[in-house]
């Protein structure tokens, strides 16, 4: 029997990481998608989800706040959908949650590294080069020299679902993140004993338990299926928006056309002029070919130009 039980809901994700009574299955989470040079061995969950919170007239916070005995806060969120100005979100929430350690009286050496994991079940880097690529971390590194670290004070690690393929077809040799983003994505259409089985090691069998009693508990299964009715709702909302934008944007371009032509034909001979003057200043024949090449290649052209000119002056 399927479980049914979605963990990319955000009210499951929550139940499954972020119960204190739960809390191997955070510290097996954590541990297999960080792999943290000191490992995590306790955790507290700051912001529990209790009974009380389920009530229609209060909004619930579906993040999960951890801390781990040597004082590093974990944030631990999932989104099925990507909000307005999401990377700043994430960066404002982060800060948020470092610039809380400090109370009056305390220094700076006190604080603690924050860490935000991210869960997304929508693409958020969708660069050729990134097709194959779930896991993206991010630190304050130094541009001219990566192996430079201003500080580990802040981590951001997100991990985008549709692209997870896993590296065997035998479950057991996944490594451990692999077998969490398995379980997120394969939990809801699989038998959780056969799942848990292919998974081996007992903190995904907890995790699987907790969905199981969410399908079982009558409240439970009330609000994570009116939270899945809202983010299909919103979903929904949210596609139906783009296409009419996707028609506003073609009726405004075909009055806008000509205009647009116009426009485009000034930057093709701006282009043009200035390729022409780099080829000369560099010495270099001066295309015959440039009126036929397509603004693409023009920029391309012009930003090749510009470097070896730039090149020859330093």
């Amino acid at each position: 029997m399927t479980l049914r039980i979605d963990p990319r809901v955000d009210f499951a994700t929550k139940l499954m990481l972020g119960s204190p009574d739960h809390p191997a299955v955070t510290i097996h989470f954590l541990n297999s998608m960080l792999r943290p040079a000191v490992p995590i061995v306790e955790v507290k969950i700051l912001n529990p989800l209790v009974g009380k919170d389920r009530s229609e007239d209060k909004v619930i916070v579906l993040d999960i706040l951890a801390k781990d005995s040597i004082g590093r806060l974990f944030n631990i969120e999932m989104q099925t959908r990507l909000p307005l100005s999401f990377p700043n979100r994430l960066l404002f929430y982060n800060c948020k949650n470092y610039v809380r350690q400090l109370h009056e009286g305390d220094s700076y050496g006190e604080l603690r590294p924050a860490i935000s994991i991210c869960l997304e079940d929508r693409l958020m880097f969708e660069q050729a080069s990134e097709t194959s690529r779930w896991h993206h971390s991010f630190r304050l590194l130094c541009d001219q020299n990566a192996d430079l670290v201003l500080t580990d004070a802040f981590e951001f690690h997100i991990f985008e679902l549709p692209k997870f393929r896993p590296s065997s077809d035998n479950i057991g040799e996944l490594s451990s993140e692999e077998k969490w983003l398995y379980l997120f994505t394969r939990a809801s259409e699989t038998d959780p004993n056969a799942l848990a089985d292919l998974l081996e090691d007992p903190a995904y069998r907890e995790a699987l338990g907790v969905l199981e009693m969410i399908s079982k508990s009558p409240s439970d299964l009330e609000y994570y299926e009116s939270r899945l009715k809202f983010l299909r709702d919103e979903q929904g909302k949210l596609e139906a928006a783009r296409q009419e934008g996707r028609e506003e944007g073609r009726e405004e371009g075909e009055r806008l056309g000509l205009e647009k032509g116009e426009r485009l034909g000034l930057e093709r001979g701006e282009l043009v002029g200035q390729v022409r003057i780099l080829q000369e200043l560099l010495g270099d024949p001066v295309s015959p070919t440039l009126a036929d090449m397509s603004l693409v290649e023009l920029r391309a052209q012009l930003v090749d130009l510009q470097h070896r000119l730039r090149n020859r002056q330093s």
